[in-house]
């Protein structure tokens, strides 16, 4: 049995303790149905044996544990996180535990957590999209990505924010009891897609709906017909618009051309059929990519690499 602990501290954000908590307890679960032996001992550990999130929610937690030994140590973020870095006794035990560890992971701004440690110099890391400026600063030694989902360097996991904590989680699984358990929690959870760490925090649709929700319905029509006509015409039609009156206020609400919005939804959906063991030229087709070469294009622009390369390495 792996002993768990997810470090808590006042001001935590309360999914990063409960998100990947709650991972590793429906993998429990599922091996108790099968009547198999349960992998994890979880324990949510802090300072003081009870915080305050930054939900207002009060956990109840062991103290921070000492003599046991530990197989997993994830490290929440929160609000609170900038206080606890200046917590020595908490920063020390922090260094003794992930010394005996097997694997460190953070979740979200955790990572400054780690990163105040020492822990992360010369290893690449992540952490929410909206510190990164701010760790950058503090701890240049530290080989930041601003992008993916999660990273994992040697024993070091760290990732992005609040519910990119379950991906991570999702992966340790299946770094422990393999890609079919971890897949099944996914299910059970009713997580929409068990994503990869090196997909982007942000989704295409999510960007193109910060400009407001004009165009919220033909966005989820575009990405229904990824088949069909997505012709500026076509989409000015849809928007019951003018061609050139659409294409003017679409560049104004989403701060991209439509032609530049189409690829980035295309390459998107692209990239999830091949995550998920999709041929090429299947995913060239389900995704309205007029050709492989169109296709191979896109991906080099979008991402710098080719839909087949991509997906041998996903």
């Amino acid at each position: 049995m792996r002993r768990i602990e997810i470090l808590a501290f006042d001001n935590a954000q309360l999914l990063d303790v409960t998100g990947p908590l709650q991972v590793f307890a429906t993998a429990n679960d599922m091996m108790r149905n099968a009547a198999k032996a349960l992998p994890y001992e979880i324990a949510a550990v802090s300072a003081r044996g009870e915080v305050v999130t930054t939900s207002g929610l009060v956990l109840v937690t062991a103290i921070l544990p000492e003599a046991t030994e530990v197989d997993t140590l994830v490290i929440a973020g929160g609000r609170g996180v900038n206080e606890a870095c200046k917590d020595d006794g908490l920063m020390n035990w922090i260094r003794r535990r992930a010394a005996i560890s097997r694997r460190t992971a953070s979740v979200c701004s955790g990572a400054f957590l780690l990163a105040s440690a020492g822990l992360l110099d010369g290893k690449r890391a992540v952490t929410h999209w909206r510190r990164c400026a701010e760790f950058l600063e503090r701890f240049p030694r530290v080989r930041l990505e601003a992008d993916p989902i999660f990273v994992r360097d040697g024993t070091m996991w760290t990732s992005a924010g609040v519910t990119a904590g379950i991906d991570l989680a999702l992966a340790l699984v299946e770094d422990d009891l393999g890609r079919d358990v971890a897949l099944e929690i996914a299910r059970e959870l009713v997580v929409f897609l068990k994503r990869p760490g090196g997909q982007s925090q942000f989704s295409a649709a999510l960007a193109l709906q910060a400009g407001g929700e004009r165009f919220d319905s033909l966005h989820g029509w575009i990405m229904e017909n990824l088949r069909g006509d997505l012709s500026l015409p076509a989409l000015a039609e849809r928007a019951h618009m003018s061609a050139r009156s659409f294409s003017r206020h679409y560049r104004a609400a989403t701060g991209r051309t439509p032609a530049r919005a189409i690829e980035d939804i295309r390459v998107e959906a692209a990239r999830r059929l091949l995550e998920q063991g999709a041929s090429v030229s299947q995913t060239r087709l389900r995704c309205g990519f007029g050709s492989d070469e169109t296709m191979r294009r896109s991906f080099l622009r979008s991402l710098g690499t080719t839909p087949q390369a991509y997906r041998e390495h996903f």
